[in-house]
């Protein structure tokens, strides 16, 4: 055997392990809506906020409470754009939606995610408004990370991202808004086409 055919065995052998160890069915069509999903959330929360004649929220008041259903709406479908899109590629390529390695995914993913949620809200509770943008970037970007071992692992530049993002908010409260609108709008635009053209197209 031929040194060229060790070293394509080698490879093959690498793929598979790559295969069974990562879940790589990840649709970059869905980070694209998800993204489109999170301009008109923001864009529907800027008018809410525009027509209270406010420029802040009360934490019991009707807008905010309209601005959480807003938050809850674009989350939800783009978690469930996320879920048809990614089973209709895992079918496409003969892969099991949920095996070892979404579940790793999932659970890796969640876990920086709902610990930022409970502290989001325990902040929201003692009044304290001006992080809150900041910390889901910040969150957000940590849970990405942490997921990107059991999947695609260049989500994780995405997450260094939305980490600087946040951490820029934090700095800049004032500019929380439009940074998250950067962040979870039109970085998720950018990201999930330059992954659908890497991945999906292939």
């Amino acid at each position: 055997m031929e040194p060229k055919d060790y070293l394509k065995d080698i490879s093959e052998i690498k793929n598979m392990m790559n295969k069974s160890s990562r879940f790589i069915s990840l649709s970059g069509l869905s980070g694209v809506l998800a993204g489109i999903y999170a301009l008109i959330g923001a864009a529907i929360a800027y008018w809410l906020v525009a027509i209270s004649g406010r420029d802040y929220l009360i934490l019991d008041g009707k807008i905010f409470r309209l601005i959480l259903l807003d938050l809850f709406l674009v989350a939800l479908f783009s978690i469930v754009t996320g879920i048809i899109l990614t089973t209709k590629k895992a079918k496409k390529n003969g892969s099991k939606i949920w095996d070892s390695s979404s579940r790793r995914l999932v659970y890796n993913f969640l876990i920086p995610l709902v610990v930022g949620g409970i502290y989001i809200l325990i902040i929201l509770g003692q009044q304290k408004y001006g992080q809150t943008g900041g910390l889901m970037l910040i969150f957000y970007g940590l849970a990405l990370i942490n997921a990107s071992k059991y999947s695609l692992g260049d989500i994780r530049y995405l997450g260094f991202i939305e980490i600087v993002l946040g951490l820029t908010a934090t700095l800049l409260p004032g500019f929380g808004f439009w940074l998250w609108v950067l962040g979870f709008g039109v970085m998720h635009i950018i990201y999930g086409t330059w992954m659908h053209f890497k991945y999906d197209k292939n």
